[in-house]
């Protein structure tokens, strides 16, 4: 009864031998709503400016062959965020690739854009023209964990290939996209910890 009383929906009738309460005319209740929605308005635009920042995209696609590839470079680049490479096999560098990777490469830099690769550990006999052109940190898998699949990792989203080797792409190489922030930071946390069970080069 007292918060009813503080709200001013009821008062105390005095004179009475018991304590008596009177409820005030029925329009204060919706004087009472009109105040609430005054408050939300004026605090509204700043929980819609939250929620759609923090608001986040889920979705999956799929792309296909070289002009899929490059696509899946291009959204790469569109999240200016460090990219992480599990089972890296330098398939950029395929020559059919050539002049798009050389400006995906300067686009990169410009964005600041930090790759930390797990390559398997034929890329270091076969393709060390691919250590040099993507720089450190990287590291490689033992030899036994080559595959023909790789995974990336970058802002929210978690790529999956099949079709790759070394520098080099299937024609009809399948791209798996998957957007998802929460599921691309359980990525990396995986990927922190095969970083740190590979050796340091």
């Amino acid at each position: 009864m007292s918060r009813l009383t503080e709200k001013g929906l009821v008062f105390l009738v005095v004179g009475k031998k018991e304590k008596v309460y009177q409820p005030v005319e029925p329009y204060k209740l919706l004087e009472l709503v009109q105040e609430k929605k005054k408050q939300l308005e004026q605090v509204l635009p700043d929980l819609v400016s939250e929620y759609r920042k923090n608001s986040t995209l889920e979705a999956a696609y799929i792309y296909k062959g070289i002009e899929g590839f490059k696509n899946y470079l291009r959204d790469m680049l569109s999240t200016k965020e460090d990219a992480y490479f599990i089972g890296a096999k330098g398939a950029w560098f395929d020559p059919r690739l050539q002049s798009f990777l050389e400006g995906f490469l300067i686009d990169a830099k410009k964005r600041g854009i930090t790759y930390h690769h797990l390559f398997d550990s034929e890329v270091k006999k076969q393709a060390p023209q691919v250590l040099t052109a993507v720089g450190k940190p990287y590291k490689f898998f033992p030899a036994t964990y080559s595959t023909p699949s790789m995974v990336d990792i970058f802002g929210d989203h978690v790529v999956s290939f099949t079709g790759a080797g070394i520098t080099r792409i299937s024609d009809d190489i399948t791209i798996f996209v998957n957007i998802s922030r929460p599921l691309a930071t359980s990525y990396k946390t995986w990927f922190q910890y095969m970083w740190d069970m590979c050796p340091d080069v």
